[in-house]
């Protein structure tokens, strides 16, 4: 069966700033994120054939979408798949584009959190359809055991564990000052976060994203129509999501120390992509940074650094802006906070923007391939979604 590598382009996108939007309503930030994306493409919302709409806590249907930018009449899907709905938003509009059925498409992912729900709705924090009884841990405390595990079973320290997260986050608040877009643009020390007050243990306040509001849009095609709009668009060479059944948990072989949903997702996106041996192929990528532990396991799922060896890696400024493989170039969730449908996009944006060379101070010498990475949910039945572009051959 074909994949989906090289199959459709990314012509346009557009991405607000992320933050606090207390002025401004959600559909403000949709026209905001779509308009920049149509201006970028060089088309017109009366261009778009069929538009997909991903939020979890931002209405019920494709109305709002469709009312924003008057899409009288086309198909407007409402998507959601928790923390990867933005990316899966992305996804179905890319194998709609491939399936020949539509030829210009827009994905759109937006979130208004700061004065909605006081952040994520307690619909958020367990599985669908539930019941009282059926209350799990809410984000901060999951996560928190991750750290925990981790460190027990790679004979770290809490000093050494707690170090080592500690870089992840004042690298990523050093990419942030580099972003006018980012919620966070200030510097932090290692210091700063070694002392900062405990929220759940091992996490102190700097290992954990913040919520924010912020939308994110992109424009998808076909190759061949692409070449005729811009010689800069960027191509889809992988896309794979993964959702856990929990089954790993009821069986006992749950470890705590990888995301099954992740290694499964990029696997799927690597095979499209063909690649083989990702700590060299790839250039860049976004990930989940919503803790920092998040981020340090996924260096070692998604296939960066081997099982255990990522906080040495991490140490060594191997994920650096001028490291072998910089991570979160753009602040990450650490910066951005996280409008749980925009984020996605807004990792997309960042690729295709590096990989046009238009990413400012930021800007990587070489941005060939560029990997981004969700995940979301409960453990052991994470929504987990990986994505690889690339720049035409």
């Amino acid at each position: 069966m074909a994949g989906i590598k090289d199959r459709v382009a990314i012509v346009g996108m557009g991405c607000t700033k992320f933050g606090e939007h207390w002025d401004k309503d959600l559909t403000d930030l949709v026209v905001d994120a779509c308009y920049e994306a149509f201006e970028d493409a060089g088309i017109d919302s009366k261009d778009i054939k069929a538009a997909w709409y991903g939020t979890v806590e931002g209405g019920l249907t494709g109305a709002l979408l469709g009312t924003a930018l008057k899409l009288d009449y086309i198909p407007v899907t409402h998507t959601e798949n928790m923390c990867c709905t933005g990316t899966d938003t992305f996804r179905n509009a890319c194998y709609a584009v491939a399936s020949g059925v539509y030829d210009m498409v827009l994905a759109c992912g937006a979130e208004k959190l700061k004065d909605h729900w006081g952040g994520f709705s307690t619909d958020d924090l367990g599985p669908w359809n539930r019941s009282m009884v059926q209350w799990d841990l809410p984000p901060a405390s999951q996560f928190a055991q991750y750290a925990v595990r981790y460190f027990h079973h790679y004979g770290l320290s809490y000093e050494e564990g707690k170090r080592v997260l500690a870089h992840i986050s004042v690298k990523n608040h050093h990419n942030g000052t580099f972003n006018p877009r980012a919620h966070f643009q200030r510097e932090i020390t290692i210091e700063q976060v070694l002392n900062a007050p405990m929220m759940a243990y091992p996490f102190g306040l700097y290992d954990c994203c913040g919520v924010s509001d912020g939308c994110a849009a992109a424009i998808i095609t076909t190759p061949e129509i692409a070449k005729s709009l811009r010689k800069d668009y960027i191509l889809v060479k992988g896309l794979g999501i993964a959702i856990g059944s929990g089954q790993a948990k009821l069986t006992g072989g749950y470890d705590w120390v990888h995301f099954g949903e992740a290694v499964a997702a990029a696997k799927q996106a690597y095979e499209d992509a063909n690649i083989t041996n990702p700590r060299e192929q790839v250039d860049m990528a976004e990930v989940h940074d919503c803790f920092t532990i998040t981020e340090l396991i996924t260096m070692e799922d998604l296939g960066f650094s081997p099982r255990g060896k990522a906080p040495q890696d991490v140490l060594d400024g191997f994920f650096t802006l001028e490291g072998g493989l910089p991570v979160n170039t753009d602040g990450g969730l650490k910066c951005f906070g996280h409008p749980l449908s925009a984020s996605g996009l807004r990792m997309l944006y960042e690729v295709y923007k590096q990989m046009q060379g238009k990413a400012e101070r930021r800007q990587l010498k070489k941005c060939d391939i560029g990997v981004t990475h969700n995940i979301g949910g409960l453990a052991g039945q994470y929504a987990c979604s990986v994505a690889v572009l690339g720049r035409p051959n």
